[in-house]
């Protein structure tokens, strides 16, 4: 399997942070659950971090069985769609949007 993330590596800005994830849930979680091949879809909201480290306002993970699904999700009318309503996103933050692939491997916990 996959994950495909959209890091929202900034800052909201200040007093909009409740409509900044309001507007996710409400105008983008609906458009991000309805790309093909999708198995899961996961919003990721940051609270905390080390000291020093570079400040994620929210992460997107979704993931996929292969690549192959991943492809055809980019290439989806839904996902072009997506992209204009994340303009509206945009103007709550400040900062930069990238995306990185990762090869995902699970592990089941041990009891302790």
């Amino acid at each position: 399997m996959i994950i495909r993330y959209a890091l929202f590596e900034g800052e909201i800005h200040a007093g909009r942070e409740a409509d900044f994830r309001a507007y996710v849930k409400e105008q983008l979680v609906p458009l991000w659950t309805r790309f093909p091949g999708a198995e899961e879809v996961r919003v990721l909201d940051g609270t905390d971090r080390d000291e020093g480290a570079p400040k994620f306002a929210m992460a997107l993970a979704i993931r996929y069985p292969d690549m192959a699904a991943c492809e055809k999700a980019l290439q989806s009318d839904v996902r072009f769609k997506s992209r204009e309503v994340t303009a509206g996103l945009l103007t709550m933050f400040t900062g930069k949007v990238h995306h990185h692939v990762f090869d995902a491997n699970q592990y089941p916990v041990s009891g302790t």
